[in-house]
Formats: C-alpha cells, sequence, structure tokens
C-alpha cells in the first residue's frame, strides 16, 4: 500500500524588530513615520514594531523583558534632557543590535540644546516663574517626588546641559533631520531591509555635500558681497536668487545635503537641521565663517551696522548643533551628565 507524503513547510524567517523611542524632542519624527502612510503597512508586513509607546501602547517593562539584542535596530529621536532620557537609552542600547540617533535632536541636540545657553534656575525662573499663565499656577515647580493617596509619584531629574544621543550611548548610524524627511526615511527603511547599510558611524539618508551644491539658486555675475542683513519677512525674497546675496542668512553653506531642499522650494532659507557636511566639525563656526567672507566692508563702523543686521547670531548659527558644539564644550567641559534636582 504506497503512503501519501506531504512536503513539509519552510519555516518562515523571523521579521527584524524594529524599536521607536521619543525623549527631548517636539515629536516631529514620529508624524514623520506616520507620513508614511500606505508605505508604513508595507513596512509592517515585513518587520514586527516592538516598541513605539508614541503610537501603540508599549511599557518600559515590556523592552525590560527582552533579551539582549533582540531588537534588530532601534531608531531612537530626541536629545538627552533628563534622567529617563538617559535611562532609557542605555536599556534600548542594551537590547539592540544597531541604535540609530533619528533627527536632529538625537544626532546634534536639536533646538532643545539651545537651552545649554542658560543655566537650570533661569530657565526654570522663565518657565514657572514669568512666563504669562491663564490661571494662577505660576510660581509652582514641579517636584521630583509628589506624595499622593496612591503613593508616591515621582518624576525625571533635570539635567544641567542637553546632549546628543552620541554621548550618554555608543550610536551606530547618525540621520539626520527636522524631520528626516519621508522619502528619506523609506530609502533608509529600504536600505536596512536590503542588508546594505553602510560601515557604522555613517550618516545615513543623507548626502555628504552641502545644500548650497545642491542649490539651483542662481548666485550672481557681480559675486556675492553684502553690505546689509534682513530677516525673511522684513523684504520680498527673490525666489530664483540666492538668499546670500539678498542679504538673508541661508545656513546652506554650512549645512549637509539630502534633504531635498524643501525649505528653498517654498522660498525660505535653509536652517541647517540636517548638520554639517563631512569634514566639518563645528557647523556654527563654518557658518559664520562663510557670512564673515561676504560682508563687503573694511570700516569698522560699517561692519557693526552690518553686524547688527543679524539677529541672535549664537542661536541662528547653532539652531540645530549647540548642545554638539565646541561652545558647550568649552562651557561645560567634557564631565558626563550631571544631574540636578528640579527645585
Amino acid at each position: 500500500m504506497a503512503v501519501k507524503t506531504t512536503k513539509q513547510a519552510k519555516p518562515q524567517a523571523a521579521k527584524p524588530k524594529l524599536a521607536f523611542y521619543w525623549a527631548a524632542s517636539c515629536g516631529g519624527c514620529e508624524i514623520t513615520i506616520t507620513e508614511l502612510g500606505m508605505r508604513l503597512v508595507d513596512v509592517g508586513e515585513l518587520v514586527d514594531i516592538v516598541f513605539w509607546p508614541a503610537a501603540m501602547d508599549f511599557k518600559y517593562t515590556d523592552v525590560a523583558a527582552l533579551k539582549d539584542k533582540e531588537i534588530d535596530i532601534c531608531f531612537y529621536n530626541g536629545a538627552i534632557r533628563n534622567s529617563e532620557n538617559e535611562e532609557i537609552a542605555h536599556l534600548l542600547r542594551k537590547k539592540s543590535k544597531l541604535m540609530v540617533a533619528f533627527g536632529s535632536c538625537s544626532h546634534l541636540g536639536g533646538i532643545p540644546g539651545l537651552a545649554n545657553l542658560f543655566d537650570i534656575e533661569t530657565l526654570l525662573e522663565r518657565v514657572f516663574d514669568t512666563a504669562p499663565s491663564l490661571d494662577e499656577s505660576r510660581g509652582t515647580r514641579p517636584q521630583p517626588v509628589n506624595k499622593v493617596p496612591e503613593g508616591e509619584i515621582l518624576i525625571p531629574k533635570l539635567y544641567e546641559r542637553v546632549r546628543p544621543l552620541a554621548d550618554v550611548v555608543e550610536v551606530d548610524y547618525f540621520m539626520p533631520g527636522c524631520p528626516p524627511v519621508v522619502d528619506q526615511v523609506w530609502t533608509v527603511f529600504q536600505t536596512i531591509l536590503a542588508g546594505k547599510l553602510p560601515e557604522k558611524g555613517s550618516v545615513i539618508g543623507a548626502n555628504p555635500k552641502t545644500n548650497c551644491d545642491e542649490c539651483p539658486r542662481k548666485k550672481g555675475e557681480s559675486g556675492m558681497r553684502v553690505t546689509e542683513f534682513h530677516r525673511p519677512h522684513q523684504v520680498e525674497l527673490d525666489p530664483e536668487r540666492c538668499f546670500l546675496t539678498q542679504g538673508i542668512i541661508c545656513c546652506g553653506p554650512a549645512t549637509r545635503a539630502g534633504c531635498g531642499l524643501p525649505c528653498l522650494t517654498a522660498n525660505m532659507p535653509c536652517r541647517g537641521c540636517y548638520g554639517p557636511p563631512d569634514g566639518v566639525v563645528d557647523q556654527g563656526s563654518k557658518l559664520i565663517s562663510a557670512i564673515a567672507a561676504l560682508v563687503d566692508t573694511d570700516d569698522p563702523q560699517k561692519l557693526d551696522q552690518i553686524l547688527e543686521g543679524i539677529a541672535d547670531p549664537v542661536g541662528l548659527s547653532y539652531r540645530f548643533s549647540l548642545a554638539d558644539s565646541i561652545l558647550s564644550d568649552l562651557k561645560y567641559g567634557k564631565q558626563p551628565v550631571q544631574e540636578q534636582e528640579l527645585a
């Protein structure tokens, strides 16, 4: 009697496990993920998202229960502002094979890094004591421990210094942008799934050149000389001319390319969110150097008048990179993150 046999189905390969986390940032990076739209469904069929608290009901205990290195790739967005940010960075680093600094805040400190211009007491005083309010809560500051009938409520300790992710854990790849543009994110996902990532330590989803290298705007036949600086809202912007020739500060000369130039296309100058290009250590000083080379005067008095047209030079030059700058290192030194309780 013949025995009928059936072919055994081959076991399916395990899907790569991804994690997304949101630390000290605005949440724009999370929105970029959702803006993948139907492509996010395609990603969901190819990977398992094992941690994404911004979109799903995950707990830190879920991550702690995973085996070490069980997460294939973690996309960590946001700077290190407090003890919770750092604690989860260490936890996710322990559980992940690859850690990606996702977006400007984890890459360079981002907008939160501008807080490094001030001390903690100045920040707390402004936010909780003097800022206008619609209620009577002025002067009330959060405490690290609050006792309630159910027990104690603990809040994270605020650090004196904002730091990029790489200052507290090892980072394998850096993905710049505020936020990274959707097409860039999709390209990186495809690269990851194809197993074609570059060597560790690389910037992914961006280009080594500057936005100036890719910008199609006309530079002007007579050269780029500036005798007066303006803010964008003060003049009518020519959509075809280089912003710098119009006396408008554009961060293009000191900013990595790869965003697709959405700001320039919308007739607004580059803000610098993709950080410095290859070979540039300090984005702010590179921009200041580029601007200084354009000023058209040798008269010290006229020079002062021209420079007065630049509002907030530090905030402008280091909008996204102050926390990862020479200025922050000079102020704080190379010491570990200093904890300070909210008082």
